[in-house]
């Protein structure tokens, strides 16, 4: 089963949510040790218990997880620990792969940055975001991403963020503008999904921080990948091989959150090298379904959620150790 390459795979902003791997933090030893490590690393830095918001008891699974300072260290903390408990249990990525918020996760683990210097740069990214954007949104559109380059008002007021499969992509921009597109959506009978996300990453929303954050983002230093890096920004399997560090640079950690996610496009190009196991290890199993709905029929790839809302955590995770384990 395992004869296939095994990539690893991060989602972004609007996978996470309230008491995300909840079963794994308490009856995990090492994601629960790691979750608790870079949550104290975290509280040194930025003074704030992303655990304690996390897993807030008097919180609901479908109330809105959205104030950025939580959620971006709270996505990457959940995603990381994750794959350390995988790694450490002997299931190994050949390849990581990252989309927007992801990207960091994925460059921590093939070891291009520390997840100290990832949460650092999130920390940062999260504070600068707060404090200079504008009120924006990001809406999935349930629809062929056509809709958007033959809606003149859509392209008007906001800015293609991703294609995810031929029928699912994400617009962002101004808050405003896109609960303006939200009703003519409603009007035009269009399913769609806002997004628990108050700005508009991949958009012009967020280029206020450029200068300050591309700053800060030259003052660490990027390493060689020990795990071959697939971008969904840069959606081609070759941009960073093993042992190469090629496409990872300061510049890049802006690029990943201004630029269009071309997740459909990548896994299309990787499907086209061959077959591989698709493990999701984001909060909400998103990627997994996004692969399903871009293999043809004759693809013998696979893909597999661990964590999701629906309380299978645990079996999930065990099903992915029996079934990987080298």
């Amino acid at each position: 089963m395992t004869k296939s390459p095994v990539v690893f795979m991060f989602s972004g902003q609007g996978s996470q949510y309230y008491h995300m791997g909840t079963d794994l933090f308490h009856q995990d030893a090492v994601f629960n040790s790691w979750m608790n490590q870079m949550n104290e690393f975290v509280y040194r830095n930025a003074g704030i218990f992303v655990l304690n918001e996390i897993y807030h008891e008097k919180k609901r699974k479908n109330e809105s997880f959205d104030q950025l300072s939580y959620t971006h260290p709270a996505i990457f903390m959940v995603e990381y620990a994750l794959a350390q408990s995988l790694m450490e249990s002997g299931v190994e990525p050949d390849w990581v792969l990252g989309a927007s918020l992801g990207e960091f996760t994925a460059a921590a683990v093939a070891g291009v940055i520390s997840y100290e210097n990832a949460l650092e740069i999130l920390v940062k990214q999260a504070e600068l975001v707060t404090n200079y954007c504008s009120a924006g949104s990001m809406i999935a559109v349930i629809h062929s991403p056509e809709l958007y380059h033959y809606s003149p008002f859509m392209r008007l007021n906001s800015e293609l963020a991703a294609i995810n499969y031929a029928s699912h992509f994400i617009i962002s921009g101004e808050a405003q503008k896109l609960s303006n597109i939200e009703m003519q959506l409603k009007a035009g009978e269009i399913p769609f999904q806002t997004l628990p996300v108050q700005y508009g990453f991949h958009s012009e929303n967020i280029d206020s921080i450029e200068y300050e954050y591309c700053s800060f983002l030259h003052g660490f230093q990027y390493q060689k990948s020990k795990i071959g890096i697939v971008s969904c920004m840069l959606h081609d399997i070759s941009c960073c091989p093993r042992d190469e560090a090629a496409g990872i640079t300061a510049d890049f950690f802006w690029d990943v959150i201004r630029r269009p996610i071309q997740f459909q496009t990548t896994i299309q190009r990787m499907e086209q090298e061959g077959s591989y196991h698709y493990i999701d290890l984001g909060p909400s199993g998103t990627l997994a379904n996004f692969v399903k709905y871009n293999l043809s029929k004759h693809s013998s790839s696979r893909y597999y959620s661990i964590i999701t809302p629906f309380n299978q955590d645990l079996k999930n995770f065990k099903t992915i150790l029996e079934s990987f384990q080298k």
